[in-house]
């Protein structure tokens, strides 16, 4: 989905966060996983997603998809960064890192999930850590880790 209907999903499930704070997020592919900046928290969550090749057309799903978000709160002013980690075409050489197509259901879990986070680590909220699981794709074939930005940067095996 695009990146505003990530957006509009955030606003929707962030409203409920403190009167008066103002919540938004924004799309940043050099967040760096642990490794937030001073004064930012960091929230590690996969789901599932679609990738095509913008080279061959082949698309492939996976449930090893991994999405970081570095939030912020300060002088009522709430920032999330998220970036969603890519994959790229195991028949293509050499093949483009792809953008992850994740689902309306799973961006609401990711968001939902997200907006308990913030409550816990913003707002210091008491609140029980689980996390609600993303909606799981029909995958055929195992991952291949050569091939996913996760993997590569060292978070893909966490949930």
């Amino acid at each position: 989905m695009a990146q505003q209907d990530w957006t509009t999903i955030f606003k929707i499930k962030a409203k409920n966060l403190n009167q008066g704070d103002s919540w938004r997020l924004e799309f940043d592919d050099s967040l760096v996983p642990d490794n937030p900046n001073p004064g930012w928290e960091q929230y590690i969550r996969n789901s599932g997603a679609r990738f095509k090749c913008s080279k061959c057309g082949r698309s492939w799903p996976s449930n090893r998809v991994m999405v970081v978000f570095h939030m912020r709160l300060t002088a009522k002013r709430g920032i999330v960064k998220v970036r969603r980690f890519r994959q790229n075409c195991k028949t293509c050489n050499p093949a483009p890192m792809e953008t992850p197509s994740i689902t309306r259901e799973n961006i609401e879990i990711l968001m939902e999930n997200l907006v308990k986070k913030i409550r816990i680590k913003c707002y210091h909220e008491h609140l029980d850590t689980g996390c609600r699981p993303s909606a799981p794709l029909d995958v055929k074939s195992p991952h291949e880790p050569s091939h996913c930005e996760g993997c590569m940067a060292g978070i893909c095996n966490r949930s």
